[in-house]
């Protein structure tokens, strides 16, 4: 590979800057943030590795608290796809929320996976979701550390607005950011949401190196829950989290069947 990926929907693009930190070449694609429209942006084909990026998650998530879906992220994850689908490349990664649908585009394989911060040596609990796709089947794993103990609430873009906001550099190093990122002539409540919309760059860097690793499912068994842990001898499952987290999707799906 030559390490050249293309962030979608890169915003303040944390996660670029976790990829680039392990020597991806990374271009941004547009972002509302700065003016620009996906719709309107089309890439050549076979120049990139890799693309990603994270679509709008609101339509997926549980802050929504019962109000209808926009249409607006199935949309945005439409674009997306098509994005992938032009550029063609070896792989591509997208980021969400857990609530978000599979995406699976023709000629890629799929994974899922979750990652909580505290498990690569963050005090911060922040639950992110990924889905990996690869030409050649290939999948990814990612080593976890116990979880800390002592922890921090997850930074959240609307933190900005609150009257007991955490301090701004601490708000950054929790995200991965050693020092307060200058964004310039944004209001303090946007520099705020824009950084928590964020994937902390150090996870990115976590997920940089496993793509770097990507191995023929011959080579490695991942765990059935789609963590992204290796396993080994007869286990299907990593750790006892794990089994219980496959239980209660068992248990929605025929909750579903029941209600159908």
């Amino acid at each position: 590979m030559s390490h050249l990926a293309l962030s979608l929907f890169p915003g303040i693009d944390l996660l670029g800057r976790g990829f680039e930190a392990e020597g991806f070449a990374v271009v941004r694609g547009p972002d509302p943030l700065f003016g620009g429209d996906i719709r309107s942006f089309h890439v050549p084909p076979g120049r990139f590795d890799g693309v990603i990026g994270g679509p709008p998650c609101p339509d997926f998530s549980k802050a929504r608290r019962g109000s209808p879906p926009s249409g607006y992220g199935l949309e945005m994850i439409g674009e997306y796809i098509r994005l992938v689908e032009e550029a063609k490349p070896l792989w591509w990664l997208m980021e969400n929320v857990p609530g978000v649908p599979d995406v699976k585009i023709p000629g890629y394989s799929h994974q899922r996976l979750d990652i909580n911060s505290r498990e690569l040596g963050s005090k911060q609990n922040r639950h992110r979701h990924f889905q990996f796709g690869h030409r050649q089947g290939h999948v990814i794993s990612i080593p976890r550390l116990p979880k800390s103990v002592e922890w921090e609430p997850c930074c959240i873009a609307s933190e900005g607005r609150r009257t007991r906001k955490r301090d701004w550099d601490q708000f950054c190093r929790l995200q991965g950011l050693s020092e307060g990122v200058d964004l310039g002539s944004l209001t303090l409540s946007a520099r705020y949401r824009a950084v928590g919309n964020g994937v902390p760059v150090y996870m990115a860097q976590a997920l940089a190196r496993a793509i770097l690793n990507a191995k023929s499912p011959s080579e490695v068994r991942i765990c059935g829950c789609g963590c992204g842990r290796e396993i080994s001898g007869r286990a299907q499952y990593a750790v006892p989290a794990c089994r219980k987290r496959m239980q209660r999707r068992r248990d929605a799906v025929n909750q579903i069947a029941l209600c159908d």
